[in-house]
């Protein structure tokens, strides 16, 4: 975790029998912290996955790339537009506003554009469009953690993506679209997940009844509106 007081950046390492997956690449600054951590794991890097494409959870790629050339980079192939800095939507898409950091001057091209069910080592890739057009989750069938980028906040109070936290307001002014981030959410609550890591806040064990509660409270919200 970066910036813990202020503003809190998660990315994980994933442990497999001879490597590691880094998930997410947090803030610019990241990238030896995150090295120095797998050094004393024992294991190498040798995938980056990105749950999305905004600047707080790809700042490090470049760096990371540069000490590890021989990583693999992998996100989604809508968010592989937004890590290219693109905010264009789609025909298909929305037409609500790409909102939050979208990153300029990225250099690193990733190797494998992801969908929905790709299998990368223990984890399984799971499509949660909402916080951007192409969220992404991932699902280790070994423990059942889900590790979810935006599509929830636990800093400030769980919620799902879009829904307001005042006292960590960020994830939310930073979502797309809020009916699509709902809808993901309920997928997520589907795999009863036995852990929830975000990108913003502490993971949280047995996470089933706080992903309901803020399943519910989100549903309440979105249904003022309408």
């Amino acid at each position: 975790m970066f910036l813990k007081r202020t503003f809190p950046v998660n990315c994980y390492l994933v442990e497999e029998d001879q490597e590691l997956t880094l998930i997410d690449a947090a803030l610019p600054y990241s990238a030896k912290k995150i090295l120095r951590t797998a050094k004393e794991i024992g294991k190498p890097i040798t995938k980056v996955i990105l749950t999305h494409g905004h600047g707080d959870h790809v700042g490090s790629l470049d760096h990371v790339k540069e000490l590890l050339p021989n990583v693999t980079v992998y996100i989604s192939k809508r968010d592989a537009k937004l890590l290219a800095g693109d905010r264009a939507l789609e025909s298909d898409e929305p037409q609500t506003p790409i909102r939050g950091g979208v990153p300029k001057g990225i250099k690193t091209k990733p190797d494998v554009l992801i969908q929905e069910g790709d299998q990368i080592g223990s984890l399984i890739a799971i499509s949660t469009p909402g916080h951007t057009p192409g969220s992404m989750s991932f699902f280790d069938a070994r423990t059942n953690a889900m590790i979810v980028g935006d599509a929830f906040q636990i800093r400030g109070g769980i919620a799902v993506a879009g829904q307001m936290r005042w006292a960590f307001p960020f994830p939310a002014m930073a979502t797309w679209n809020k009916e699509l981030a709902l809808e993901s959410a309920r997928k997520i609550e589907a795999y009863d997940p036995s852990c929830l890591a975000v990108g913003h806040g502490k993971p949280l064990m047995n996470p089933l009844n706080q992903i309901r509660h803020a399943i519910n409270k989100a549903e309440k919200n979105i249904q003022k509106i309408d």
